[in-house]
């Protein structure tokens, strides 16, 4: 496949961190696999897998969901490629976010490799994430650095697309409409800490929240706001031209 990102040489040394892909939600709203989506004649699975792989780690974790062949496959297929990819399945992706975090915290812990020191956490459908913001999240000192983009209006059912947008720009002064979140880089230890607390759609964010400002930093990418969650969504990605045309 020609995917426009490349491994860049896998024998420059590796750094002090791993990362956890989030891949294994079942995109009940979307009606069909985000991990599947296309762009540049990959599936975005696959894409991100490259961006971590290209920040150098000691390992990347990816958390599918389990009897889903085609995720599987892909993922099988580069790690085989790659001694650094790990997937984990999840038996239960419908539980919530949460879950799959600490199943990707248990598959770090696995590996019983002292040199990790932070990880960052990536998700699977943010269409225009790069590999520069990742560098900047993974040089930042904090305990955590986190992405800070504008909140994407979600589409109701008949609503014009041009119309939400214009709504959603309009609003972007509003601390309101900033959300704080993935792909973020965490102190390894920290991260550790607070396994136990993760549950269901209870997630890192309230923790993060719980932390002193100055052991919190954050990243501004508003391109970071367009996930893919709904089928207007989606429409409205390949209408730009960030998703294949037969995603």
């Amino acid at each position: 496949m020609n995917s426009g990102i490349s491994i860049e040489d896998t024998d420059r040394p590796t750094r002090n961190h791993a990362v956890i892909i989030l891949a294994s939600g079942l995109s009940q709203r979307l009606g069909q696999p985000k991990q599947l989506l296309v762009k540049n004649g990959e599936p975005l699975i696959l894409r991100m897998a490259r961006l971590a792989l290209n920040t150098n780690p000691q390992a990347v974790i990816v958390v599918i969901p389990d009897k889903h062949s085609a995720i599987t496959s892909v993922v099988t297929e580069l790690a085989m490629r790659y001694p650094a990819v790990q997937a984990v399945l999840n038996s239960k992706p419908d539980t919530g976010m949460a879950d799959s975090l600490r199943l990707g915290i248990e598959g770090i812990a696995s590996l019983e490799n002292s040199s990790i020191e932070r990880v960052l956490i990536m998700g699977v459908d943010q269409v225009l994430l790069d590999e520069s913001h990742l560098a900047v999240l993974l040089t930042g000192e904090q305990s955590v650095v986190a992405s800070r983009y504008h909140s994407w209006k979600r589409l109701e059912k008949h609503q014009n697309l041009n119309e939400a947008e214009s709504n959603k720009n309009s609003a972007t002064s509003k601390s309101a409409n900033h959300v704080v979140g993935l792909p973020l880089a965490i102190n390894y230890k920290l991260l550790i800490q607070w396994q136990a607390m993760l549950a269901g759609d209870k997630g890192l964010r309230h923790l993060i929240r719980g932390l002193p400002a100055d052991q919190i930093g954050t990243v501004i990418n508003d391109s970071l706001t367009y996930d893919i969650d709904t089928p207007e969504q989606l429409i409205y990605a390949k209408q730009q031209g960030w998703l294949d045309k037969k995603s």
